[in-house]
C-alpha cells in the first residue's frame, strides 16, 4: 500500500495537473469556525435540515472547531432553546420508523443506541409508540408486503426468509412465529393500504 501512494506521490509530481485533480476528489475536512456564534449559526442550518440527537450534534460541531469549550456552550445555548431535546428526539424518530417504516422495537432501538440516545429516552419513546401501534400489526403489514411478491406455494423456506427478514427489521421472535402460523393457516388479514417504505 505504501509502495502504491509513493508511486502516486511521485507521478503527480510529474503531472502536476493530477495533484490537483486527486486535493480536489479526496473528502475535505469541514472549515473550522472561528467563534461560538459562527458555530451556533452552523448548527441552526443542521437542525433545518434535519432532527439532531445532543451526541449527534456534538459530533457535527467538534469536526467544525478545535476548542471544545465552544461546542459545550453552543450545545447548552440550543438545549436552553429547547432545539435539542434527546427525548422529544427519540420520539419523533421511533414514531416515524414503527409507523411508516414498519420498523420493530429492537431495530428502532439500535439505530437511537448508534445515534447516541441515552436508554431511558429510547424506552420511553418506544413505549409511548408501540402503545399506538400494536406490533403484531405491523409484522403482519409487512408480511403482506412480502407475501405479494411471494410465487407459488408458501413452503418452509420461504417462511424462514420471512422470519430473517421480520427479524432484521426489529421484531420479537415470539411476534414473528405467532403471524407466520397464520400465514401457513391461509387467514392473514387484507389491508387495504400496502405499507410504506420498509428501509
Amino acid at each position: 500500500m505504501r509502495r502504491h501512494a509513493n508511486s502516486f506521490r511521485s507521478l503527480a509530481s510529474s503531472f502536476p495537473c493530477l495533484y490537483a485533480y486527486s486535493a480536489m476528489n479526496s473528502p475535505a475536512s469541514p472549515r473550522k469556525l472561528p467563534t461560538e456564534q459562527d458555530l451556533y449559526t452552523s448548527a441552526l442550518r443542521a437542525l433545518t435540515r434535519r432532527a439532531h440527537s445532543i451526541h449527534e450534534m456534538r459530533g457535527y460541531l467538534e469536526r467544525r472547531t478545535a476548542e471544545r469549550g465552544l461546542v459545550s456552550r453552543v450545545i447548552a445555548r440550543l438545549r436552553e432553546l429547547n432545539y435539542l431535546d434527546d427525548a422529544r428526539f427519540a420520539l419523533d424518530f421511533a414514531r416515524h420508523r414503527a409507523q411508516s417504516r414498519r420498523q420493530g422495537r429492537f431495530r428502532i432501538a439500535r439505530e437511537l443506541r448508534d445515534r447516541g440516545v441515552p436508554d431511558r429516552h429510547i424506552e420511553a419513546a418506544l413505549d409511548a409508540v408501540l402503545a399506538e401501534t400494536d406490533e403484531a400489526t405491523l409484522v403482519r403489514a409487512r408480511l403482506r408486503r412480502h407475501l405479494l411478491h411471494v410465487r407459488g406455494e408458501i413452503n418452509q423456506q420461504k417462511l424462514a426468509g420471512l422470519y430473517r427478514s421480520l427479524l432484521r427489521a426489529g421484531f420479537s421472535a415470539d411476534v414473528i412465529r405467532d403471524q407466520l402460523r397464520s400465514v401457513r393457516r391461509g387467514d392473514l388479514p387484507d389491508f387495504s393500504e400496502a405499507p410504506a417504505d420498509e428501509g
